[in-house]
């Protein structure tokens, strides 16, 4: 546990100010969450030590741009952790706990007034923010934002204004809702989208204390970088990238279990504690799947029959990665496809299925053709078709499975333009799983192959 006794010393209280009764209840309704006010050591229960390396970004910006900071993604994913991280590392900074705010916008007593209406001028009336003003910031965190009506546009005001304070803002992106708002603030927020863990994040926390293995993935990301540099100057058209061998016979071993345990487990940390298969499961299909479709999709979309999105949804995860017919599905699910249309953009929005279009030279071209689904974490197919680990017996199941880590390997690439698929079905229907689209008109071919040693591959 960290020590910010140096940082909260002589903070017994925040510090005098002039402030009105109505004032006076704002700091009431914030001291709760605040504890680095008083005498207390935050936190009383603190933060998990693991930092996805998302977090230095996050960081580095908090101290380095004037633009809102948004963190965004499905539920359960860790936003709210990212969040207490990195209120504890501006504390062992040493910034002044009194310029340090912290609230989770799904309070009840958001909903009565005279909060309902003036949370945000009642707060920064407190903090005695004035606009221009060239002191130091106040850092305010406002978590489950979206649960406060028009909050854009208090942000807009005050960032437009030059007030001194850094916003960071974070909301489930399984809100249609969340996304639209913060199209009003273009320009002024910069969004980072986080997402269920991912095999290297995996690798990184359970295995954080190995050297080994972490010389093993620093050597794999110099290799990737290297590879990745090279693409300025080569044209490939097609490439066999392998990682490189690791030094020992124990640390391939240990990387086959710990993707074994990926396929099954999946990228969402609070369910790795969860030892109970059945409340798992459970667990993943009701905060994942009922509740995303159920409930943010039909309060964004007034859909009236969400059952059949969920069908689709259901459908979707049969088999990731394979060659998806809109005609023939919309027949087989009883919806017209102009309904299937609708529903894609919705399942990516709320980030469950991904859609990749099959290639085209014209990146801009409205492909209406098949498409490939993948899924965003494979623990939910798991979850809903109640697989447990039964799936490593199912060598069929293992290769997609690869073919969907790949997938979302790729989706957070650097430089990656777009993502499509090949298939030639004039010429002995020739395939390639992945084309990447990169700068310069440029493309490069990855065909993805699950076996159990390299010498398989050929």
């Amino acid at each position: 546990m960290t020590d910010h006794s140096a940082s909260t010393r002589g903070c017994d209280a925040m510090p005098p100010r002039r402030i009105k009764d109505s004032d006076a209840n704002i700091q009431t309704l914030l001291a709760p969450y605040n504890p680095w006010w008083g005498d207390t050591l935050f936190p009383a229960t603190p933060p998990p030590a693991f930092r996805r390396p998302v977090f230095a970004r996050i960081h580095a910006d908090l101290h380095g741009i004037k633009q809102v900071i948004s963190i965004t993604g499905p539920r359960r994913v860790g936003k709210t952790t990212l969040v207490r991280q990195l209120v504890e590392e501006l504390l062992h900074e040493g910034v002044d706990p009194a310029r340090i705010v912290y609230f989770s916008m799904d309070d009840p007593l958001l909903f009565r007034e005279p909060y309902r209406e003036r949370f945000f001028d009642l707060l920064v009336g407190w903090l005695g923010a004035k606009p221009r003003h060239e002191g130091e910031p106040h850092f305010v965190f406002l978590d489950e934002i979206q649960r406060y009506d028009r909050w854009e546009l208090f942000l807009k005001k005050y960032y437009d204004l030059g007030y001194p304070l850094r916003f960071v803002i974070s909301g489930s992106a399984s809100s249609p809702i969340f996304k639209k708002s913060r199209e009003s603030l273009l320009g002024r927020v910069k969004d980072f989208h986080v997402l269920p863990f991912s095999f290297r994040e995996y690798v990184l926390y359970h295995r954080r204390e190995d050297p080994l293995v972490l010389a093993y993935l620093d050597s794999a990301a110099r290799e990737g970088a290297a590879f990745r540099d090279s693409l300025e100057t080569d044209e490939p058209s097609m490439a066999k990238v392998l990682l490189p061998r690791s030094p020992t016979a124990r640390l391939d071993e240990s990387f086959r279990a710990l993707l074994g345990d990926y396929f099954v487990e999946g990228g969402f940390p609070e369910t790795w504690e969860i030892l109970d298969l059945v409340r798992k499961q459970e667990y993943l299909y009701d905060n994942q799947v009922q509740k995303v479709i159920f409930e943010d999709l039909v309060l964004a979309t007034e859909f009236r029959k969400p059952e059949n999105i969920k069908a689709f949804y259901l459908s979707l995860i049969e088999q990731p990665g394979r060659e998806l017919s809109l005609e023939r599905t919309a027949e087989e699910l009883g919806v017209s496809r102009p309904m299937l249309e609708k529903y894609f953009p919705l399942l990516e929005m709320t980030d469950l299925v991904k859609r990749l279009p099959q290639f085209s030279k014209r990146v801009l071209k409205v492909r209406r053709g098949n498409v490939k689904c993948y899924l965003v974490d494979l623990a939910l197919r798991n979850a809903v078709l109640k697989l447990g680990r039964r799936v490593l017996d199912d060598s069929i199941a293992l290769g997609q499975y690869a073919e969907n880590v790949v997938f979302n390997t790729l989706s957070r690439w650097p430089g990656v333009v777009s993502l499509s698929y090949y298939r030639d079905r004039g010429r002995g229907g020739k395939e390639t799983d992945f084309v990447v689209t990169l700068g310069g008109g440029r493309y490069l071919g990855i065909e993805v192959k699950y076996r159990r040693t390299l010498d398989d591959l050929g």
